[in-house]
Formats: structure tokens, sequence, C-alpha cells
């Protein structure tokens, strides 16, 4: 079946509007406080999933807290209502939508950061840090590799599978991004094949980067290949079981809202589903229905339920 030659609206503004850094003490304003800070996340959007995860892997639900907001933003410019104030607390009459994530100052109650790596660094590097089963998601000597599994996650599985499924790109240049996937999931494969964990027998941020692009690619952009394709891409049973793995660990399963991520893609993605929408690769809903809280009760992770909360639906692939 074709597509329409669109694509998704990407998830944050290119360009962060607020880059500011938590710090280790007083003198760099803002510094590491038991519940000075709080998390705006829609767990419907890849880059507040990578941040609930690592929250989750971090034991932060008690000195920092999270507010979870719909699955699509709600706010007439296409961000979240209730952090436009927020927003203009923090930049007087902010022209933009106020889009998620957010990390906030409640001693302030302004902005600290919307960008995604730099909120991840920080959540590692000065919270939680005297747990001593916390995992050192960015251990001494492996920044090069997390941020090259970035790159690789955004360039080579993101955009790749997006572009591979829009139906206006030339049949040539599909073929080239469906080739450029297909060659980074073998190479990650090949590695999945020998050791637990991306970068080895430890898991690092780049487990949680890649877990979330997997996400992704069957829950959104599968929705726009063909099946000969998703077959191709379903053909790597060492990735997808470690998919499997993380999906049951419980710092990541409880987070995915399955049926937000399929009501956020909808919202913004105006192209016509393709045949591969069918073939699910994995059946994301059994490894999250336990961690799903009713309104107003804890989850496993210590987020809250609230109308927000997730909303599962079955699934008959495997």
């Amino acid at each position: 079946m074709p597509t329409a030659p669109s694509t998704t609206v990407p998830s944050l503004p290119s360009v962060p509007s607020f880059r500011g850094r938590i710090g280790r003490d007083a003198s760099s304003g803002y510094y590491a406080a038991p519940r000075r800070y709080r998390l705006h996340l829609s767990l419907s959007c890849p880059h507040c999933l990578r941040i609930a995860v690592t929250h989750s892997l971090l034991g932060l639900k008690v000195i920092l807290p999270v507010a979870l907001l719909p699955a699509v933003p709600d706010g007439p410019d296409g961000g979240h209502a209730a952090l436009r104030p927020l927003y203009e607390a923090s930049s007087h009459r902010y022209p933009r939508p106020a889009a998620a994530p957010v990390l906030s100052d409640d001693w302030t109650g302004r902005i600290v950061s919307t960008h995604t790596p730099d909120i991840l660094h920080d959540l590692a590097r000065h919270f939680g840090c005297d747990r001593p089963d916390r995992p050192a998601l960015y251990p001494h000597g492996t920044e090069a590799e997390i941020e090259a599994m970035e790159h690789l996650c955004q360039h080579r599985i993101n955009e790749a599978a997006q572009q591979a499924g829009q139906a206006g790109a030339d049949a040539a240049v599909r073929r080239t991004a469906l080739d450029s996937l297909l060659r980074l999931l073998g190479l990650l494969e090949g590695r999945l094949a020998f050791q637990q964990f991306i970068l080895g027998d430890e898991m690092t941020a780049a487990d949680v980067q890649l877990w979330v692009s997997l996400v992704q690619l069957d829950t959104v952009h599968r929705l726009h290949l063909d099946a000969a394709a998703v077959h191709r891409i379903a053909g790597h049973p060492h990735l997808w079981a470690y998919a499997r793995r993380l999906a049951a660990h419980p710092a990541f399963g409880p987070h995915l809202d399955l049926d937000g991520i399929a009501r956020r893609h909808h919202a913004r993605c105006q192209g016509l589903e393709a045949a591969g929408a069918a073939v699910q690769i994995l059946d994301w809903a059994v490894h999250i229905a336990d961690g799903a809280a009713r309104p107003g009760e804890e989850r496993p992770d210590g987020f809250m339920g609230s109308q927000y909360a997730l909303h599962l639906r079955p699934s008959g692939s495997a």
C-alpha cells in the first residue's frame, strides 16, 4: 500500500531553547539538591522515554519528582499547555511551542534545561551518587563510544528508517536508506551475539539510547515500510532478544506507553500505513502489563498514575 510523502514532525525543536547545567555545589548556581528540581515528561516522546528510563535506573524517584504530561501535546501551538507558564516565566513571551522534556527548578519556578543529552549527563553525574547499586551509565573512557552510539541511533536508525519509508522519495534513496539501516543492525547483531550489552558486559547510557530507538523502529517507523523490509529488520535475533530482555527490566518496560506512542504518531504524521504495519516485531505489551499504575497509584518506578497513565492495548504478535 503506498504512503503519502510525509514524515513525522520532530519531537523537539532542532535547537534546544534552554541549556542550563547542574553543577556540584552552590558556586555553580544550579546545584544538585534533593527535591529542588522536577522533570516534566511525556512518555510517548522518545527523548522523554530516554530520560524516564535513566531516572529509574538511577533510583531518583524520591529526590527528583516527575510530572507526567499527555501523550499528545494539548496546546494550541502544538506544545504542552501545562508547560506554558514555565516557559513564560523563563523567557517572557516565549514564541515557540512549550515542548517536553523539561528539567525545571522548583526554587525559582524556571526552566533549567530542555536539552536531552545535558539532562541525561547531569542526572547520571550529580544525582544518586551515594547508591551502591546505581549503574555507571557513563563509565570513564566510554564517552566517545556513547556519543557515537547516539549519533548512529539518530542518523542510521531513526532517520534512515524514516527515509526508507517515505513514499515521496526516490526509490534509490529509499533503498540506500534501508541498506544503511540494515548494515548497522547487522553490526549490532554481531556485537550482541557475544556480549550482554552494546558496549560490553555492563549496561550504559548507550543501551538506553539503542533500546528507545528500537522501540521507535518497531512502533513508529515500521508503519511506513513494506512487509519485506520489516521482515529483514526483524531478522536479527540477538538484537531483538536484547530489546525484549531490556523491556522486561523494571526500569524500561513500565515506561512504555504503546497507545500514547500510536496516538502521538498519528496526530503528527499524515502518511498512510504501508504493509509493514501488520508485521509487528515484538509484542511489547507483554512486558509492560505489570508495570502500569491506576490513577493515583505509584508504579514500581516511582511515577504516579494519573489521567495520563499508560493505556495498554492487546497485540497479537509475538
